[in-house]
């Protein structure tokens, strides 16, 4: 039998060398066995005690946990990994080469041998060879999210609480985004450069700010600046109600980029056509049926607006949305979970595949209750961004306009088209605003128009609205509603509290003046969501309802005046929190003749003393209403 020296080698390794000068590396436990239980034949050779040949070492039973130390480098905007041995008494770097390419499972600190905890050492390796981590330095945010949710016993994540501080990871810098027209507030900036470093990392993300802070316009500052670094083509999915409101954002915000609607008659064939875009605007739905032809396309970020519309994880929509191949994907939605914690897990298996697992192993691990939420939270928080209106008011002016355009479904359009002819044929150019009527109340709700009894919702605008209710009422926050139209206010009353179950009640020319005021006390009182359908003449003016801090203005009005005194309800001295004013109105038809008129108005005149006077500009507006057409 061989015999042999134990042998203490510069590089820190212990080895034992044969009478006949052979090398052999012993494990932890050969060396372990050798020193405390008196094994002494190794491998075949014979041996000493450890101790024995290395007087000048110290062998300790103690074995050392070993673990990845993540750090964070700000000025980089990258994370760098090392591997760090720990113990209860003892703190020492070991390079992570070392764990990658040798067998060495033991470690000499000043000059104490310590063997590493047993297995440690194999399911570290293997952890970081699955998350392609070969070296030490800079990892991507998919590889720091991989091994923090694989294996999170086996870190010490300073990383984390950084990652969740976007101010510390994006300080502010005065630069400006190319191709970008417009001014981001200091927050919305923050946004711009989270999501740009989530693109450069080929990550995937939630921007779940809270409705009016201006998540498309954060989104669109990252399309522009993509079309600076890459050529290929991205693609927006979202709501048919928000389809031309994403292509007039994108023509006030990023005019330089070519954009193609992607929807219902007009969808292309040829995913070729597709690629000659730099953003290509579709629904839910034409992804569903042209799911085949989308595929064939390498889509460099995929967005996916109203993002709870894939919720529901067995549903056609989300399967099909989740298959399209994509380098990004940013989901944006104001509510990340609205009713299931599994709602969340839907989004995120869209903004980062396989992140939490698949929905039975999710459902295993996260109860879908209060616990369950607060144990999710530290997971997702890193791929999510969510800022609330408390948070950012000092960014905020105190009133938010949000324009919400709109584009008829086609068959609302032939009907609209069929009325306007008829209006020119009867009146011609004698036409008033008397005989506009007609145009608008169509606008409002088919069902003034026909009489007929049918599922509201079944029309563009009535189903936009309803997105931005659910999503109000999902924060607990208070809305006024305003329309013209006494009809139109009996269909919100009694839909709205039918379809979702609170507080809904109305004021207009019917209540007396000496019950309003106790109907706004008694809706400013409930804690939870609650709905006013208010008509702006009859409520414009001496009522106070700071309890609600959303406005919908659901049709139009001529007068400036009359519109800016209905948002006053609620805008006015009293509210603490900013007030998001919604304005729904179609394109290309009367509802945009009236808007663009109160928008001249205002910039040329105080509101207050703006109104119908007759003058040739009013007449010029109605013939501009006749003449536009949805079709």
């Amino acid at each position: 039998m061989k015999s042999g020296k134990w042998v203490l080698k510069d590089s820190g390794y212990i080895c034992i060398i044969t009478n006949d000068d052979e090398t052999y590396y012993p494990s932890a436990e050969d060396i372990y066995f050798a020193q405390f239980r008196t094994v002494l034949i190794v491998n075949g050779i014979k041996v000493e005690k450890p101790s024995d040949d290395l007087s000048n070492i110290k062998f300790s039973k103690l074995p050392m946990s070993l673990k990845i130390l993540l750090r964070q480098h700000v000025h980089e905007n990258s994370i760098s990994i090392q591997a760090e041995i720990i113990s209860t008494h003892k703190k020492e770097m070991i390079k992570l080469n070392t764990i990658l390419e040798s067998g060495i499972d033991y470690i000499l600190i000043n000059d104490t041998w310590h063997p590493f905890v047993k297995g440690i050492f194999e399911e570290i390796k293997n952890l970081l060879i699955q998350a392609g981590i070969m070296t030490v330095g800079k990892i991507t945010i998919k590889q720091y999210l991989y091994i923090r949710n694989t294996a999170s016993h086996l870190l010490q994540d300073e990383v984390g609480t950084m990652l969740l501080d976007k101010n510390t990871i994006l300080p502010e810098l005065s630069e400006d985004i190319p191709l970008f027209v417009g001014r981001l507030y200091p927050y919305q900036y923050q946004g711009y450069r989270w999501l740009k470093m989530i693109s450069e990392e080929e990550a995937g993300c939630i921007l779940a700010d809270e409705m009016g802070l201006g998540k498309t316009a954060q989104v669109i500052a990252l399309l522009a600046y993509e079309k600076t670094i890459r050529q290929s083509v991205s693609l927006v999915i979202a709501p048919v109600t928000l389809m031309e409101n994403w292509r007039r954002e994108l023509e006030k915000f990023a005019p330089q980029l070519k954009v193609m609607i992607h929807q219902g008659t007009k969808r292309t064939g040829f995913y070729q056509n597709l690629q000659n875009y730099d953003v290509v605007i579709t629904t839910y739905d034409s992804v569903l049926r042209d799911l085949s032809m989308i595929q064939m396309i390498k889509w460099n970020l995929v967005v996916l607006d109203e993002a709870q519309a894939i919720k529901n994880p067995s549903a056609k929509r989300t399967v099909a949305v989740k298959q399209v191949p994509r380098r990004v994907s940013i989901a944006v939605t104001g509510t990340p979970v609205e009713n299931r914690l599994t709602d969340l897990w839907s989004i995120t298996d869209f903004a980062l595949p396989s992140f939490l697992g698949d929905l039975s192993q999710f459902q295993k691990k996260f109860s879908d209750d209060l616990d369950g939420a607060k144990s999710l939270e530290p997971t997702v928080s890193p791929i999510m961004l969510r800022r609330r209106v408390n948070e950012v008011a000092k960014d905020l002016p105190q009133r938010i306009n949000i324009p919400q355009v709109l584009k008829m479904e086609k068959n609302e359009a032939i009907k609209y088209e069929m009325l306007r002819k008829q209006i020119i044929d009867e009146h011609g150019k004698n036409a008033s605003l008397i005989a506009l009527i007609k145009l608008r109340i169509y606008c409002t709700h088919p069902m003034l128009y026909s009489g007929k009894s049918e599922d509201p919702a079944l029309f563009i605008k009535y189903m936009r609205m309803l997105e931005i209710i659910e999503e109000i009422i999902a924060n607990k926050e208070k809305i006024l509603i305003f329309t013209s139209f006494t009809k139109m206010s009996d269909i919100l009353v009694g839909d709205l509290f039918n379809r979702f179950g609170i507080y809904c009640d109305f004021i207009d020319g019917r209540v007396p003046i000496s019950d309003r005021q106790q109907k706004i006390d008694i809706y400013s009182k409930i804690e939870d969501s609650a709905i006013l359908v208010l008509n702006p003449r009859a409520a414009g003016a001496g009522l106070n309802i700071t309890a609600a801090n959303h406005v919908i203005h659901y049709n139009l009005e001529w007068n400036p005046a009359i519109e800016d005194q209905a948002s006053a309800r609620s805008y006015r001295r009293g509210q603490t929190r900013p007030v998001n004013i919604y304005k729904l109105f179609y394109a290309s038809t009367v509802e945009e003749a009236m808007n663009d008129r109160l928008e001249r108005k205002r910039m040329v005149s105080e509101t207050a003393i703006v109104g119908i006077d007759g003058s040739k500009n009013d007449y010029l507006d109605i013939l501009k209403a006749m003449t536009l057409t949805p079709i």
